[in-house]
This record gives structure tokens, C-alpha cells and sequence, in this order.
């Protein structure tokens, strides 16, 4: 809340301790995101679609640019709220607080990563190939095989809600498919190849809630290029974890 915002509630007549109050927190906001930097700083941007949502092969303009304007856009607002409000606590702030605000913080960063994750690995034209073919095949014994894998683990979040992830493990150097139930089950030590989106409001406008037909569609649209250079940067990541 700014000053002007504050003098607006004083006119409604607000308690004066209470406005005191408010001002006392604003500033004190303010200062420690002046202070620390960026770590409370609030000041996260929506990256816009890397692909053209009306040339698309199955997945409509309309669900596209909603999934990004509303679901995702919305992550990074609250993401900088709560960034905001964590900026305000101190060693006196109850711990349920805090616990809730790391809490959120965690849910609305990791929406965030795996949206522009999922959107940026979208707009190619489904073949795979290169490295990270080679890489599945030899976990998975064939490609085929990989890919009924993660069409199971796709469909074992329909109707609910969550993602279906290929991670390079750092640790290992491995790659495999992750299932998660919700923003905050990741691989502690995975960085995301392959990312899709199981949320409702990934299929829902275009499908229904035929989850398979969206997987389908999901396949026919994957970047696989986009892929591959990830799994070029998590090799050397991996390299360099591994000492």
C-alpha cells in the first residue's frame, strides 16, 4: 500500500493507530527490498508465447493465449506479492506465517519456471531426434517406449491436476520422466527437458476432459530442438555438479 492509498483510507476515517500501523509496514517493506535486493524485490515478468498460438497443431489460439494471460500471468503476480510480504517479515513474525508465505512462494515460483518451460517447448513439429533421442532410447530401451511411459504418466493426472516432466538428474546424469501432483514436487536435483502441463486448464477449453486427446496434440506440437538444447546445457550443468 502506497502513501496515497493510506491517506485514501484515513479519509474513510481508519483508526489512527491502525493507519500508523499501515504506514510503519509500507516503509518497512520498502526498506528491506531496498536493502536485500532482489530476493524480496516482487518485480517478476511474464515472458510472451515463443510461438505464433494460431499455428498451432490441435491446440486452439483461444486456450493458448488463455492458459498464458490467466494461468500463468496470474502465477507471477501472486509470485511478487508474496515476495512483497515476505520482504515485511522479521525474526517476531509468527512462524505460521512465514510458513505459509515460503509456502506459496514456492508454489508460485515453481508455476512459474514450469510454464515458461512448458510454452517454450511447444511451437515445433513433434519429431524428435538429436541427442536427447539417443539419451531417452537408452533409458528407456526405445524411444517408443519412452513416450508410452510419459503418455501413461500424462494420463494418470487427468482430470486432476499437475505436470508430466523429463529431468536431467544432476547427480546421476540420467534422464527420466517425473510425475508431480502439484507446483511443488520437483526432483531436488532435476532440471526440466520436457515439460507438459496436466492442469485442467491446459485441454479443458479445447478438449474437455479428454486428456488423452490433448496428449495426442501435446506430441504433435513438441520443440524438440528446444529440447535438445536444454539437455546440451544440463550436461554441462551436470558435469559441473558431479565435480
Amino acid at each position: 500500500m502506497n502513501r496515497r492509498e493510506l491517506l485514501g483510507v484515513a479519509a474513510l476515517g481508519a483508526p489512527t493507530l491502525a493507519l500508523a500501523a499501515m504506514e510503519r509496514r509500507a516503509l518497512a517493506v520498502d526498506k528491506v527490498k531496498t536493502a536485500a535486493g532482489g530476493a524480496f524485490a516482487g518485480k517478476h515478468a511474464p515472458v510472451p508465447l515463443p510461438f505464433d498460438p494460431a499455428k498451432l497443431t490441435g491446440l486452439s489460439e483461444r486456450m493458448m493465449v488463455s492458459h498464458h494471460d490467466n494461468n500463468y500471468v496470474a502465477a507471477i503476480k501472486n509470485l511478487n506479492k508474496v515476495e512483497e510480504q515476505l520482504g515485511a517479515t522479521n525474526k517476531d513474525t509468527p512462524g505460521f506465517l512465514v510458513a505459509g508465505l515460503k509456502e506459496r512462494e514456492l508454489t508460485f515460483t515453481n508455476s512459474m519456471i514450469l510454464h515458461e518451460h512448458y510454452f517454450g517447448n511447444l511451437g515445433g513439429n513433434g519429431k524428435a531426434g538429436g541427442a536427447i533421442e539417443k539419451k531417452l532410447a537408452a533409458s528407456y530401451g526405445s524411444l517408443g517406449r519412452w513416450e508410452e511411459h510419459f503418455r501413461a504418466v500424462g494420463q494418470s493426472l487427468g482430470g486432476g491436476s499437475g505436470w508430466a516432466v523429463v529431468d536431467y538428474n544432476l547427480a546421476s546424469g540420467d534422464v527420466r520422466t517425473a510425475w508431480a501432483g502439484n507446483h511443488t514436487q520437483t526432483l531436488a536435483a532435476g532440471l526440466p527437458l520436457l515439460v507438459m502441463d496436466m492442469y485442467e486448464h491446459a485441454y479443458a477449453i479445447d478438449y474437455g476432459a479428454a486428456a488423452p486427446k490433448y496428449i495426442d496434440a501435446f506430441f504433435q506440437n513438441v520443440n524438440w530442438d528446444v529440447v535438445n538444447r536444454r539437455l546440451e546445457v544440463a550436461e554441462k550443468a551436470g558435469a559441473a555438479f558431479r565435480g
